[in-house]
């Protein structure tokens, strides 16, 4: 289905109901027969004024209630409640939808007779700000995303003081209501990006969206793809970076994870951390987690592909060892690789599903015990087993999870090419992801950019980490009406 259409999961209701809904009034009996099966929600007479308030406990900053509301209230005659409730902080409510999504959002609705007036207390639920667990770095700020939409939003607000910060709200889901926010920097955003991603989100119809990675998935240009076309991240520093290279960032109540687009292929690999430390360093270690990619994806298929048809690639040397290795393994290299890779893969689940200090265990006593056992026991050969290592070892240095999951998947593709065709195998199973990246598009841009289209420029802040003064553009792939970015000079 096209992306632009959105997800067609409406929940199934009659036109005419929901135009009388939308235009229906607030009324008490209205109000209480909504929400008549929900055991959380508290419905009070309030004593001397006799006005009727309707909240949910959960929901309500219950000490703001008592005092703006309850107290007050209650002190007043019938006659002074009316000229109470005119005023601040108290607003009127009218049709029966809104009233009903305030109450939703943290507000408590109190009935003057026939009149209705909402009061707004939301009450901050969730845990505080603090580092993100899945994305540590050595050196920067240490703060990450929340799962409250106006933390989250404050936080970037306290980045970037600045009114040229644009947001739109936005609802998903068309039974949790869940609010979005998309932000973007006015003057240096692509405006047609800017509506283009707007009318994405809101053409989605499905029952709810729970978080930032599962919204992605409803907008992908290309949703059978096993590579992420959204970059998500739970760090701040790094949404304001993409707000600032002209991007557009999406953020999801409920949520610690925010994304950015457009986004390229190679951005997956860079870290935060690459621009607080010295360009060359930086550089070099985005280096280090390309080859790690390669190493990933190619390394146990190439062994499998050497050891079933391309013996004369071996030094004589390491032949013999090979040989001798292999002499008491039962199964051919093919089945041996797929094995020992679903092993490693079995203990990274495990390691990563069990509490902390356990998994930890798991993980370094498991595979220590195993591998050496499989090797004893003529299961595997010793070369595979460090085969297996080095590529569990590569896909760690990816930042990005998402990312360092998708290649695991691959690497499965290309042993078992590998194992049927041998190094052609492998080759037709590179050729095939670059072809399959060159026409995977996001918002419209090349997934490949800078390198298709060839964007020489941009190579200074993708494939590398360019000093400073060098890096006096933003990225073609925002497309911003705004290029500069920096005038220092060296």
């Amino acid at each position: 289905m096209p992306a632009e259409t959105g997800v067609k999961h409406r929940v199934a209701k009659d036109d005419t109901t929901a135009q009388t809904d939308e235009k229906a009034c607030v009324t008490l009996p209205a109000i209480t027969d909504a929400v008549k099966e929900c055991a959380d929600c508290l419905h009070a007479k309030l004593e001397g004024s006799g006005a009727d308030l309707i909240y949910f406990p959960t929901l309500v900053d219950l000490d703001a209630l008592q005092r703006d509301v309850v107290r007050p209230l209650s002190q007043a005659s019938a006659e002074q409640l009316h000229t109470l409730l005119s005023g601040a902080p108290y607003r009127a409510a009218t049709e029966l939808k809104s009233c009903l999504k305030a109450v939703m959002d943290g507000a408590a609705v109190i009935f003057d007779g026939a009149d209705a007036y909402l009061y707004d207390a939301p009450k901050s639920i969730g845990r505080k700000i603090e580092q993100s667990e899945t994305e540590t770095i050595i050196t920067g700020p240490h703060d990450g995303f929340v799962e409250s939409l106006t933390e989250n939003v404050g936080v970037l607000r306290k980045r970037i003081r600045s009114p040229k910060l644009k947001s739109i709200e936005l609802e998903v889901g068309e039974v949790a209501n869940t609010r979005a926010v998309l932000m973007y920097m006015e003057g240096i955003a692509n405006e047609q990006f800017v509506r283009m991603l707007s009318e994405r989100i809101r053409a989605i119809e499905i029952d709810g969206v729970s978080d930032a990675n599962m919204l992605v998935q409803l907008i992908d240009e290309n949703p059978n793809s096993v590579f992420p076309q959204f970059l998500t991240t739970e760090r701040p520093d790094a949404v304001v970076s993409k707000l600032l290279g002209g991007r557009i960032a999406v953020i999801l109540d409920g949520s610690p994870s925010v994304f950015s687009a457009p986004t390229a292929f190679l951005e997956f690999f860079s870290s935060p951390d690459d621009y607080y430390q010295r360009w060359p360093i930086g550089t070099a270690l985005r280096i280090l987690r390309l080859i790690g990619f390669l190493i990933t994806i190619c390394f146990t298929a190439f062994y499998v592909s050497v050891t079933t048809f391309h013996y004369e690639m071996i030094p004589h040397t390491m032949l013999l060892n090979l040989a001798e290795s292999r002499s008491k393994v039962p199964f051919p290299p093919l089945i041996e690789a797929l094995l020992m890779e679903t092993t490693i893969e079995l203990l990274r689940e495990a390691g990563a599903r069990l509490p902390t200090k356990i998994g930890q265990t798991i993980g370094i006593v498991g595979g220590i015990v195993i591998g050496q056992a499989a090797v004893q026991a003529g299961f595997t050969s010793n070369i595979l087993i460090i085969a297996v290592a080095i590529s569990a070892i590569a896909s760690f240095v990816i930042p990005s999870y998402i990312m360092s999951a998708s290649l695991r998947l691959i690497r499965f593709g290309l042993i078992v090419l590998a194992g049927l065709l041998g190094n052609l195998g492998l080759i037709f199973g590179i050729g095939f992801l670059v072809i399959h990246m060159a026409g995977v598009t996001n918002l419209g841009a090349s997934y490949l950019t800078p390198i298709a289209p060839a964007k020489f420029m941009d190579l200074l802040d993708t494939l590398v980490r360019g000093p400073f003064w060098a890096l006096k553009k933003r990225p073609s792939l925002s497309r911003t009406p705004n290029e500069t970015r920096t005038k220092i000079k060296k």
